[in-house]
C-alpha cells in the first residue's frame, strides 16, 4: 500500500519498452517507471510460435509483450513489476507491425484509408517482488483490441504523412497522439490501447497481482500534486 509522508510506495514498475509514446501514458497516469529495452528477435519469436500451429491476430502482440517481458525480467531485476507491451494493427485478417520503409508506409496508408481496422495491444507482466513485499511470483496478460476508423487520405496527404517519418516508427504506420491524429476519424474501445498501453487492463491485470494502481503512483517533490490529490481522496 502507499503511506503517505516521507515514505515512498514500495511498487516499482519497469517498463521493458522503447516507445516513447508508452513511457509518456504512464507518466500521464502518475506513473515513472524504471525502463529497460529488450533486444528481442520478434521475427524469431513469431516464426517459433507459427511452427506450433496457428496464431490468431489478437495473440501476436501479447507474444511479442510476453517475450520481452520475460527478456528483462532475466536481466535479474527484483522487486519491481515487468511490463511488457507489443502492438499490430489487424486489417482484413493480416497483421501488420511497423513498415518496412517509406514505400511499404504508402502501400499500407493506400490500403487502410477509408476503412477500419484492429489494432490489438498486448500487455504481460511478472511479479518480481519479494514474498514479504506482497510479491506473487506471477505472470498474466492480456490483449486490448480497439476498432480504428481511418479519413479517406489523398495521395498527397499520404506522401506528406510518410515524409515526416513518422509512420514509420510505429506499428500500424500511424499515431492517435502524433502527426496522425487528424487521419484517425473515431475509435471504438480504449484510447490509450492504440497509443500503445491501456491503462485499464494495466489496472485490471495489476489488481490479479493483488496491486491497485494507485500503489504505483509518484510520491516524490517533483511531483507533490500526485500525492496532495491521492491524500485528499484517502480521507
Amino acid at each position: 500500500m502507499i503511506i503517505f509522508g516521507n515514505v515512498r510506495s514500495v511498487v516499482r514498475l519497469l517498463l521493458a519498452s522503447q516507445s516513447p509514446a508508452r513511457l509518456a501514458t504512464l507518466r500521464s497516469a502518475g506513473i515513472e517507471p524504471v525502463v529497460q529495452v529488450s533486444g528481442v528477435d520478434e521475427d524469431a519469436v513469431l516464426a517459433d510460435a507459427r511452427a506450433r500451429g496457428p496464431l490468431p491476430p489478437h495473440d501476436v502482440p501479447l507474444l511479442l509483450g510476453r517475450a520481452k517481458a520475460e527478456q528483462v525480467a532475466g536481466k535479474t531485476f527484483t522487486g519491481m513489476i515487468v511490463l511488457g507491451c507489443d502492438s499490430v494493427l489487424e486489417l482484413d485478417g493480416e497483421i501488420h507491425g511497423k513498415p518496412a520503409d517509406s514505400v511499404d508506409a504508402v502501400r499500407r496508408w493506400q490500403r487502410m484509408r477509408g476503412r477500419s481496422g484492429v489494432l490489438h495491444t498486448g500487455h504481460w507482466l511478472i511479479d518480481l517482488r519479494e514474498p514479504e513485499d506482497g510479491g506473487t511470483g506471477r505472470a498474466i496478460g492480456d490483449t486490448a483490441s480497439t476498432t480504428v476508423h481511418f479519413a479517406d487520405l489523398s495521395d498527397a496527404e499520404i506522401r506528406a504523412y510518410v515524409a515526416t517519418g513518422e509512420p514509420l516508427r510505429v506499428a500500424g504506420a500511424f499515431t492517435i497522439d502524433g502527426l496522425g491524429g487528424p487521419f484517425v476519424t473515431a475509435i471504438d474501445g480504449d484510447h490509450h490501447a492504440v497509443v500503445g498501453l491501456s491503462l485499464p487492463l494495466l489496472r485490471t491485470l495489476l489488481g490479479r497481482l493483488g496491486v491497485s494502481i494507485t500503489e504505483l503512483w509518484r510520491t516524490d517533490p517533483d511531483h507533490e500534486p500526485v500525492r496532495r490529490r491521492a491524500r485528499r481522496a484517502a480521507r
